[in-house]
């Protein structure tokens, strides 16, 4: 809540359901969740294929998100890398460029995700190596960090 208060963005990303997740959650930080607000800055660098497959024919699959934390990030951005197995190398090297460029890193992965939790400012592990309950948690942190954005954010005040 205090970047985007700050006038900062959410950018994540992750590969095959982790993908599925990050734009999941992107869409309900700009759209909404539960309440009727404005928009908040978010973006899933895995939804646009002509980045994608433009930086990997021209590099390597493994800079598909590095390129783009390089492009599109400042200084205070918040970051989630979604990664069920912790291994992918392009989230791997996407997390080195966050680090450099002063991001706030956030991480959701799986019981063997340490080397990916070890890069991380907030390491949010589910204690499983089941994929889809992997998964399934992750969503779930996703919801639950929307809603306490908007609740921080847009809560009307209580009177006393």
């Amino acid at each position: 809540a205090e970047s985007f208060n700050e006038g900062k963005k959410l950018i994540l990303f992750g590969n095959g359901g982790s993908a599925t997740d990050a734009s999941h959650i992107a869409a309900e930080f700009v759209n909404r969740f539960k309440k009727e607000r404005p928009g908040l800055p978010a973006i899933a660098l895995n939804t646009d294929m002509a980045v994608i497959t433009s930086i990997a024919n021209d590099y390597d699959f493994s800079e598909v998100f590095s390129r783009q934390l390089k492009s599109l990030s400042e200084d205070g951005d918040v970051v989630i890398a979604i990664s069920t197995s912790g291994s992918s190398s392009n989230v791997l090297k996407a997390m080195d460029v966050a680090k450099k460029k002063k991001l706030r890193i956030i991480v959701f992965t799986g019981a063997k995700g340490e080397k990916l939790a070890s890069k991380a400012d907030y390491a949010f592990i589910v204690p499983s190596d089941n994929t889809p309950r992997i998964q399934e948690t992750h969503i779930t942190l996703g919801h639950v960090l929307c809603q306490m954005v908007e609740e921080i954010l847009f809560e009307t005040p209580r009177r006393k």
